[in-house]
């Protein structure tokens, strides 16, 4: 069996954004020496942060340099996305929100492509913790213009223009590129989004970096981009658990850039392990968001612990998951 086909335990790429906490080690083991931690890359190919394979053949080396020897681990799909480019359309993150972040807005594939020559960026949160009291920002709680928003994010009145929404755990939201908004303190989250770092600041709470100085915002090319409209407040979509025997999964988004499940594995009652394959049309990215087991295959396995992440090619070979954990399941 062609090893090329194993799956990749990936090791993330780091950020110490000053909004940051503690979570991502304390919570997710994942022993980085950041203060603070803010984000961890899980699945990335991007060049601001790609994420590194740890064990195996290709120990080491990040996973952009993996899918440039091999782009038929994408998957047809995955590169109908990008052009035939061997880089990941998406990029999976976990962000521990300890303060506020920035008031922002992301630029849609038209804008991003002739004025950034880079990828606009819907993304989804999955909420994997919130704090009492915790809030997001979802758009506009009243229509805006070009002129009140530019005016408002200069004064600071902004924070009286925003929409803020209560939000739970296990909560899941759709940030459509365009939309302002923004993590509240408190919040721990999973994002799965375009492969694209392009953020427009609208309003930064006139925060100072270590250095004093204050975060660069990016309001006339924000206004550019910015839904002015208030529109309707985000609701919990309808979500159906499937059930197989040891396996429950429940779909959670699906858009043309990517499709997110939930996997709820239970193995404990059950001798035979639950078949998982990837699927010849696209990749997969396997994130463990809670709980712990294995991955095993012919000539593999690999113990799972909370805050893992398995890159899995296309046409990976036949893979089956044992124990008790949650899983996002992601793919295009």
């Amino acid at each position: 069996m062609d090893a090329g086909t194993l799956p990749f335990l990936m090791r993330p790429a780091a950020k110490d954004y000053l909004w940051g906490g503690r979570r991502l080690n304390d919570d997710f083991g994942k022993s980085i020496g950041l203060t603070p931690l803010a984000e961890t890359w899980e699945c990335s190919t991007h060049p601001d942060g790609p994420s590194v394979c740890s064990g195996g053949e290709y120990d080491g080396m990040t996973l952009t340099e993996v899918l440039r020897a091999h782009p038929e681990y994408l998957g047809t799909h995955p590169l109908r996305l990008t052009g035939g480019r061997p880089e990941l359309p998406i990029l999976v993150k976990l962000i521990d929100a300890e303060k506020d972040l920035s008031v922002q807005v992301h630029p849609d594939d038209g804008y991003a492509k002739t004025r950034e020559h880079g990828m606009g960026k819907t993304e989804m949160w999955y909420i994997l913790k919130a704090k009492k009291g915790a809030k997001i920002v979802y758009g506009f709680n009243r229509d805006m213009t070009r002129e009140g928003l530019r005016a408002a994010a200069g004064s600071g009145e902004i924070l009286r223009c925003l929409r803020t929404v209560p939000v739970e755990k296990d909560d899941i939201f759709y940030i459509e590129a365009g939309r302002v908004h923004a993590i509240g303190a408190g919040i721990l989250l999973a994002e799965i989004q375009e492969n694209s770092n392009l953020t427009y600041r609208l309003y930064d709470y006139d925060r100072t970096d270590r250095a004093g100085r204050k975060r660069e915002l990016h309001v006339e090319k924000a206004l550019d981009v910015a839904i002015l409209s208030s529109g309707a407040e985000p609701k919990q979509p309808m979500r159906v658990l499937r059930y197989r025997r040891a396996c429950a999964s429940e779909l959670l988004t699906r858009c043309k850039y990517f499709q997110v499940e939930r996997l709820l594995l239970n193995t404990e009652t059950a001798r035979a392990p639950v078949p998982y394959r990837a699927g010849s049309n696209s990749f997969r990215v396997l994130l463990c968001i809670d709980g712990c087991g294995s991955v095993r295959g012919e000539n593999y396995f690999e113990n799972i612990y909370k805050g893992d992440c398995f890159f899995i090619p296309a046409d990976s070979v036949p893979l089956y998951l044992h124990g008790k954990a949650c899983f996002l399941d992601v793919t295009c």
